[in-house]
């Protein structure tokens, strides 16, 4: 059997295994390890599964995963996502809508000091699905605006997901990080868009709330001040070059917790809570990172990225064409696995293809963190779903699933115009360099 047959068997099982509910790091790990000793040898295949493991554990710089997941942490133990809330829900929330406004607003700040889809979903959700029901909310633009909105958390710096594209493909995290900012500021403005328009077709969708004067609104803006700083110091350490990434992460994540003493809102339970949470989060990222490096070294192998590269060659199509085609496969994929299983999966062999066409490393990033972004929201799996279901237990999956559909078309549209204007992308890293 040939090498490209044996990996093509080799993706299939890998597939079945994360239908079946294995975790993703170990499948990759497993079905990496069983074809680099079938293609080469059993004695070849535990060695590479040995010095891979040790190679990852110890590469300094995976340091920059903990360090901004305790970051994230840590602003949801001391209360920030709460404090977002109420700053963004002074502002929108006497307009039609504009607890969803608020609510998406504050999803893209609390993205900026997290990093994950589900822990802003989450965090989120618990403070604003409460007051969009108790304003008579339709259930299924409630909950999901909230599940579209989590969505930020891997777009909007910092990103979990940025990092394990920046390892695996050896490209600078800070300029991924920045590459984000616009694009991610771009998708929460059509987010709030769509909210607008369905509440000028259908008012009674989201009634308008209570309203504050415009001394409210303003002292509103001081509640955001904490993740102002914070991001500033992060992302503006980066830019300035005051710090790598890895020290922006201890930096983010020492601020979060002095913010947290000044205003008290740091007991020892909440530390140990984010330390727990952190610990559990970079455990699960980092084994995923290591069964990625095990297995793409079992596709090198296979030669199916150099095949692949080569049939693509030899049709003749025009780059933009078979860009088409990778974000369509991403996009078929996002049905049945999250973010980080597909990049993991696809980056070894997608990524030597994209970069022989000529596009920038960077762009492609943001184009597919966007792609990946509707897979955490599209059925079956779609994880915001099930953890905005778990908050509310009296929705059902189908009302939450409805409601998330004008929101993808919002981050289709943003696809669209990161091909047509890649420079958005590209602008601030490009500012960098």
């Amino acid at each position: 059997m040939s090498p490209v047959a044996i990996g093509l068997i080799g993706i299939a099982v890998l597939i079945t295994l994360f239908l079946l509910g294995t975790p993703v790091g170990f499948a990759m790990a497993i079905v990496g390890t069983a074809g680099f000793c079938v293609l080469v040898s059993p004695e070849a295949g535990l060695s590479l599964l040995a010095r891979d493991v040790f190679t990852t554990f110890s590469n300094y710089s995976l340091t920059v995963i903990p360090m901004f997941i305790f970051m994230g942490s840590l602003a949801f133990a001391t209360g920030m996502s709460r404090k977002l809330y109420s700053s963004t829900h002074k502002i929108f929330g006497e307009f039609k809508g504009g607890l969803v406004i608020a609510t998406i607003a504050a999803c893209a700040g609390f993205a900026a000091i997290c990093g994950s889809t589900n822990a802003t979903a989450a965090a989120m959700g618990r403070v604003a699905l409460p007051e969009m029901k108790r304003f008579n909310y339709d259930d299924s633009l409630a909950t999901g605006s909230v599940a579209a909105a989590g969505s930020l958390g891997i777009l909007i710096p910092p990103s979990t997901v940025f990092m394990v594209y920046g390892i695996m493909t050896e490209q600078s995290i800070g300029a991924l990080f920045l590459a984000g900012i616009l694009p991610g500021v771009m998708l929460a403005s059509l987010f709030v868009g769509v909210v607008v328009l369905m509440c000028w077709k259908n008012p009674a969708l989201a009634p308008a709330g209570q309203a504050t004067t415009w001394k409210e609104k303003i002292s509103g803006l001081g509640g955001m001040a904490d993740t102002l700083i914070l991001f500033a110091l992060v992302i503006g350490g980066l830019f300035l070059g005051w710090f790598s990434p890895m020290q922006a992460g201890a930096v983010g994540a020492a601020g979060v917790l002095i913010l947290g003493l000044i205003r008290r809102q740091m007991s020892l339970p909440n530390f140990m809570f984010a330390v727990k949470d952190a610990l559990k989060i970079t455990c699960e990222v980092i084994v995923i990172i290591t069964g990625a490096v095990v297995f793409s070294h079992f596709m090198a192998v296979t030669t199916i990225p150099a095949s692949l590269a080569g049939w693509v060659g030899g049709l003749e199509l025009h780059p933009a064409a078979v860009m088409g085609i990778i974000i369509l496969i991403y996009l078929i994929g996002g049905f049945f696995m999250d973010a980080l299983a597909m990049i993991t999966l696809t980056i070894p062999i997608l990524y030597p293809l994209v970069t022989a066409l000529g596009f920038d490393p960077i762009w492609f990033g943001v184009i597919v963190v966007l792609v990946t972004e509707m897979g955490v929201i599209t059925p079956p799996v779609g994880l915001n779903v099930y953890v905005i279901k778990s908050i509310t237990e009296n929705v059902e999956l189908e009302t939450i699933f409805k409601g998330i559909f004008p929101f993808l078309a919002a981050i289709l549209l943003a696809i669209g115009i990161l091909l047509a204007f890649p420079q958005i992308a590209t602008f601030l890293p490009d500012l960098l360099h």
